[in-house]
């Protein structure tokens, strides 16, 4: 790999942490600060920030200090603990959004008749986040697959490449994908689906309100925002690495699997 692709790599790890640090710390601090804003609607969304925390610390300035070096420096224990905190990072955002469509497939839908939400669905929706993303990010460190540096070897990840006895890497590629890949995607598609098509519904009843156009709209707006933010965070990523899984043995350049992550 040539020395500018680290840099490059450096460069734009730094310019994560530069925006993505102070977006999220300032929507806990604020938060925190108000509390018209500590609503129960809101904790998944200051989950979501928590989880931008860990990858900003875990994983961005973690692969920024590596690439400069040009390999992953902190050894073994290091890639254990930079591929886990940077995989919960990651995986708990990815069910903070899944969380996050629920609720709001629950509230606007109300497929359960006279459910109100509260706090305590609100913090259960939030435990269930750290329940999903330990499942994905704690087996590698017990045995269940295993972290190793990936792409340009400046960060670790979850072993797509080998099949080494032992690790069982198969059966948890598998299981990621699986529960971690088409399961949130579904739950995703379903409740903004079904949200889409509850405010139409509602804005046909109502077709002299202004007002309820304007939500209409906006709805719609916000649930192809999320739908896009998705699938442009993760589709690149669960491709590349169930490619590489399934075509073990060829030869893959570091930039090909790096691009993705």
């Amino acid at each position: 790999v040539a020395p500018w692709a680290y840099a490059c790599l450096a460069a734009y790890m730094f310019f994560l942490i530069l925006t993505g640090f102070p977006v999220n710390f300032l929507t806990l601090y604020v938060t925190i600060e108000h509390k018209k804003l500590r609503t129960p609607l809101n904790y998944i969304l200051l989950n979501l920030a928590v989880s931008d925390l860990f990858m900003v610390f875990g994983g961005f300035t973690t692969t920024m200090y590596t690439s400069l070096h040009g390999y992953f420096v902190f050894g073994r224990v290091g890639c254990n603990l930079e591929g886990f905190f940077a995989t919960l990072g990651g995986e708990m955002g990815l069910w903070s959004l899944v969380v996050l469509a629920f609720e709001r497939w629950m509230v606007v839908c109300k497929p359960v008749s006279n459910f109100r939400f509260g706090e305590n669905h609100a913090i259960m929706g939030v435990a269930f986040t750290w329940v999903m993303a330990c499942s994905c990010a704690v087996p590698p460190l017990v045995g269940w697959s295993r972290y190793i540096p990936e792409g340009m070897q400046c960060s670790c990840g979850v072993d797509y490449y080998t099949r080494v006895p032992g690790v069982n890497n198969e059966s948890f590629v598998v299981y990621m994908f699986i529960v971690h890949f088409f399961i949130p995607m579904f739950v995703i598609f379903f409740c903004y689906g079904r949200l889409v098509c509850t405010v139409k519904e509602a804005a046909a009843q109502q077709q002299e309100s202004e007002t309820t156009q304007r939500a209409e709209r906006e709805v719609t707006r916000m649930v192809v925002i999320m739908v896009i933010g998705f699938l442009v965070c993760w589709i690149p990523y669960a491709s590349v690495a169930w490619y590489i899984f399934t075509h073990q043995g060829s030869e893959f350049g570091p930039l090909f699997m790096t691009l993705p992550a």
